[in-house]
């Protein structure tokens, strides 16, 4: 749109419409054919005086669609992964100040936006963080900025190389300023083309066209505005862009933006001041490109409406217009090369009339999967609207069996996702849901699941499959710390004891309430003196096996003898860093040995025959650890 003939726009505001369909010509107040209105916010929602141009993002990782809606103060993004409650997430601010033009492209997850306010440069913003916004709507901050121009009125990136052109730029007289945007948090300035003069807008494709010249090069179609061209340049080496032709046509008054076709083949233009300036209805300007050095002008495209044709865009067979004050038209372009176009249905976003003038819809993204089509109206703010004609193509459900385990408290919840072996539908989007998706130890074995795949229409379509529910947690088994016991009273042995019966050694598995535990040596052996593993081992229901194992050293019973010897002993410094010394005043001290928790002995010294023994420990680790001395007391000390 050119700034200097647009009016200054009061806002009008309006409440969020929920979903309308088109009958009888009507959706609500807008006028409209074949297409319906899934959801809006007025500009008094997004906090905006003025609405301009508008964009798109899907999350590549779960397939949500967002809406990137430039207003007058900034940039508004709006969840409508459910288009008929789209939530309003928040709103970068303009780098510098309010401006009535703003342009907005992506690439690699990255939102890129120019505005012709001064000094506003090139914002960027990572559009992961809209996945989880709280408490919306919020203030979003940049992510990173390029100010190797100060502004520009539109921005053109090619996805396929990584670079991105701001055209009407205060630089290169206009004409593109090139950016690589690679890594796009670190743009850089690669560059640009003065050749032609000032660009309005323009499209820079990798080319796939018929002229086999420039196939893979990299074609810059400038409409440049005040020139009255349309200018083809081969941007191929940024430091040497090359001009192939520059295309003239009758009526020009001002080249204003174009989009080719998808096998680039035909560019189809629209000239903004020709409606108004001539008289006649929307005009869309068709060039055959079939020849890049010889473009030609092969027929012109009359609307219903004498209103003045804005952005427009391609996909497919359908040419998607934002027509100003006839809202968006959409045009097929099916039997284009015998110079046929044909109206298809519209959305009329500014019901007053038809009439030329600058207002209504500024711009239309038709890209999404979901076909939700995004409009960016001057007045109305956000409008979100998709066709009438019902996709009645259901998607295609595909299963596969899977094996899963149940987990530590016998349970486990599927993911849709695991059971998908490659479902698809037409849109590329859909939803899945899986019944039953929650299984515990009673699912123990196969079970038959239904895989729901639904696409944005409604359609659906399933599939069966089998999972296999299967424990393989052994169960958890918790032996006691190692320990010290003395021979039973009167007896000359100590008897073991059935740790699982009196409860220091325990078992509990996530689906086998209650678990055998075999003890060995079994309960009821009798043993001496020594040090023993006592080991065990449980089984589930489903073979799985687990065991533990501790160190058990046994000592006789004291005598009246050992009482006495056990009186008079004493350790100290207990606890201790270096070194430990051991006084007996009633016997003297033959023999000492020392173990660890675990039964590992780290000490031993005989004939010893004193009744004081010192003994270096300064480079034991630090624990807890047992002294037997003359084979008779076991006393605990703290290495620290």
């Amino acid at each position: 749109m050119k700034n200097y003939l647009l009016p200054i726009l009061l806002a009008s505001f309006y409440i969020t419409i929920a979903q309308t369909p088109c009958v009888g010509g009507m959706a609500g107040v807008y006028p409209c054919s074949g297409y319906d209105l899934q959801s809006e916010f007025s500009l008094n929602d997004l906090n905006a005086s003025s609405g301009n141009d508008s964009w798109g993002w899907t999350d590549p990782n779960d397939g949500k669609e967002y809406a990137l809606i430039g207003v007058d103060n900034g940039t508004a993004f709006i969840d409508i992964s459910d288009p008929i409650n789209p939530v309003f997430l928040g709103k970068l601010p303009t780098h510098t100040s309010s401006s009535l033009w703003r342009d907005i492209k992506t690439y690699n997850n990255y939102a890129f936006i120019v505005s012709e306010a001064n000094g506003h440069g090139m914002q960027i913003f990572d559009l992961t963080r809209l996945r989880n916004v709280a408490n919306p709507p919020v203030t979003f901050t940049e992510d990173a900025h390029y100010s190797g121009f100060g502004y520009a009125h539109n921005l053109v990136i090619n996805e396929d190389t990584g670079f991105a052109y701001g055209v009407g730029t205060d630089t290169y007289s206009g004409g593109p300023h090139f950016v690589n945007i690679q890594d796009p948090l670190n743009p850089t300035a690669a560059g640009g083309y003065s050749g032609d003069g000032n660009t309005h807008d323009a499209q820079v494709v990798t080319y796939i066209g018929p002229d086999t010249e420039y196939t893979g090069h990299e074609i810059y179609i400038g409409s440049n505005g005040n020139s009255q061209v349309v200018v083809i340049v081969d941007v191929t080496d940024k430091s040497n862009p090359q001009n192939i032709a520059v295309i003239s046509y009758s009526n020009a008054d001002y080249t204003h933006q174009g989009w080719l076709t998808e096998d680039h083949r035909y560019f189809l233009l629209g000239d903004e001041f020709d409606e108004n300036n001539v008289g006649f209805n929307s005009r869309t300007i068709i060039f055959d490109f079939t020849d890049l050095d010889n473009p030609q002008v092969d027929f012109d495209y009359f609307g219903q409406t004498p209103a003045i044709d804005h952005n427009g865009y391609v996909r497919g067979n359908e040419y998607y217009l934002a027509n100003y004050k006839a809202g968006i038209r959409v045009i097929d372009i099916g039997d284009i090369a015998n110079g046929n176009m044909s109206e298809l249905g519209y959305f009329d976003s500014f019901p007053s009339n038809n009439n030329t003038g600058y207002d209504g819809a500024w711009n239309v993204y038709p890209y999404f999967g979901s076909g939700n089509i995004v409009i960016s109206d001057l007045s109305r703010g956000f409008l979100l609207v998709k066709s009438s004609a019902t996709d009645i193509i259901d998607p295609i459900a595909v299963c596969q069996n899977i094996n899963v385990q149940l987990d530590q408290d016998g349970q486990i919840i599927v993911s849709a996702n695991d059971v998908d072996g490659g479902s698809s539908d037409n849109s590329g989007f859909f939803t899945l849901e899986l019944n039953p998706n929650t299984f515990d130890c009673s699912d123990l074995g196969a079970n038959t699941v239904t895989l729901t795949v639904t696409d944005p229409s409604g359609n659906t379509d399933t599939c069966t499959a089998t999972i296999m529910i299967e424990d393989d947690l052994a169960p958890l088994l918790t032996c006691p710390s190692n320990s010290s016991v003395a021979y039973d009273s009167g007896e000359d042995f100590y008897t073991l004891p059935d740790y699982a019966i009196i409860g220091d050694v325990t078992a509990i598995d996530n689906c086998t309430s209650n678990v055998t535990i075999l003890q060995n040596p079994a309960p009821g052996t009798q043993l001496t003196i020594g040090t023993y593993t006592i080991s065990f081992e449980t089984t589930d229901d489903e073979n799985n096996t687990s065991n533990c194992s501790f160190e058990l050293i046994v000592v006789e019973i004291l005598s009246n003898g050992d009482f006495e010897f056990n009186d008079g002993l004493s350790i100290y410094p207990n606890p201790t860093s270096n070194s430990i010394t051991i006084n007996s005043k009633n016997a003297s001290i033959s023999n000492i040995t020392i173990f660890d928790i675990s039964g590992k002995l780290l000490f031993s010294e005989v004939n010893i025959n004193s009744e004081t023994k010192s003994i270096d420990i300064s480079y034991f680790s630090k624990g807890i650890y047992f002294v037997s001395i003359n084979n008779q007391i076991i006393k605990k000390i703290i290495k620290r």
